[in-house]
């Protein structure tokens, strides 16, 4: 690869495009004839405000979000919006839906709990999170407020294949697949997702929020919590240059051809991975196969001990960031948008020689 750059698979932060990193790095000297830096620049100048102005125009553009949605840039990462969300809209004589597929929708539950009434609707704790519930199981209630869900599972390497069809708004963390696929938007209330998997380094949170959702949270909220300051005007100073940074991202998704070219890109990495998984006694996926994630794609091998050896040797190999979380182990690669279809062919050689030398 160029400039000595191999091929990562990290959980996140991800890998981000190589033209937007070289762009960044023409301009952090000098943003635009300022005479400065993006990150010197007040984030009251002009020319702040025309990226943040511009990254919201393309975020609509590439969704299809209407003026009804406001689109913040927050700081906190998606832990943050784990007790924002109950603490803006879990009524103290409300309840809340939770979706329990994995760690991080666990801590979603844990802060709503903290707030208020937030119910288990379904867990697929029992198989260690390697699947996602039927729908025809979930314990739905019409008084639910929200229902919450984690749309794709880093860890345990599971996503949902089709939007929930619930009788509530939905709230999305979509940290991990956020603009890999559509989004059918009259479904929810508000969306978020930390940046640093698919739209931009670490610091800063995407959140969505659609105005009649934003009406109804409660009153008397902690300023910085509440997310009305943030929808009236830029409250604080903002992360700039990871904003900077998410506006170069989405600029080049918009030249690839939007949402639709990237989730046919997504499907033949993730399709290609599978069939080498599948077509192997040598390996073995974690996740129930109807619900695979085409993020991180999760495996182990049939004979354990060679793991740690794989992973040196695909380090050795120049592919990173092959080791799976420290609650799972194994193996996991993370295929975000800007993996390339090269790193993805790449690793599948690798297997298939490291197969052959250790089968």
């Amino acid at each position: 690869m160029q400039s000595g750059r191999l091929h990562n698979f990290s959980a996140g932060p991800g890998t981000l495009p190589l033209p937007v990193l070289e762009s960044a790095r023409e301009e952090l000297p000098v943003y635009k004839g300022t005479g400065a830096s993006v990150m010197e620049i007040s984030h009251r100048s002009p020319e702040y405000i025309q990226i943040e102005n511009s990254a919201r125009d393309r975020l609509r553009s590439l969704l299809g979000l209407t003026d009804e949605w406001h689109i913040l840039f927050l700081g906190g990462g998606a832990s943050m919006q784990f007790h924002q969300v109950p603490l803006n809209f879990l009524h103290s004589d409300g309840q809340a839906a939770y979706l329990l597929t994995g760690a991080w929708a666990k801590k979603a539950h844990a802060e709503a709990v903290r707030i208020g009434h937030g119910r288990i609707v379904a867990s697929s704790a029992d198989s260690n999170f390697n699947y996602i519930p039927d729908s025809s199981l979930w314990n739905l209630d019409s008084n639910d407020a929200y229902l919450h869900y984690t749309s794709n599972n880093t860890i345990y390497g599971t996503q949902f294949r089709n939007t929930p069809y619930v009788n509530c708004p939905l709230v999305c963390d979509a940290s991990s697949d956020f603009l890999s696929r559509p989004i059918e938007l009259d479904r929810y209330g508000l969306i978020y997702a930390g940046a640093q998997k698919n739209i931009g380094p670490a610091g800063v949170t995407v959140v969505l929020i659609r105005d009649s959702f934003l009406q109804i949270r409660k009153s008397k909220l902690p300023t910085m919590l509440d997310y009305g300051t943030h929808a009236a005007k830029c409250f604080n100073t903002p992360p700039v240059y990871a904003v900077y940074l998410v506006e170069k991202v989405l600029a080049w998704l918009e030249e690839l051809g939007g949402i639709s070219e990237i989730q046919a890109t997504n499907r033949k990495k993730a399709d290609l991975l599978y069939r080498t998984i599948d077509g192997s006694e040598f390996y073995r996926g974690t996740a129930e196969t109807k619900s695979r994630s085409q993020m991180n794609v999760t495996f182990r091998l049939a004979k354990e001990d060679l793991e740690s050896v794989f992973i040196q040797q695909a380090r050795e190999h120049g592919l990173l960031a092959l080791k799976g979380h420290r609650s799972v182990g194994g193996m996991r690669a993370s295929i975000y948008n800007a993996c390339q279809m090269e790193s993805v062919e790449i690793l599948v050689e690798f297997m298939r020689d490291f197969e052959q030398r250790n089968g």
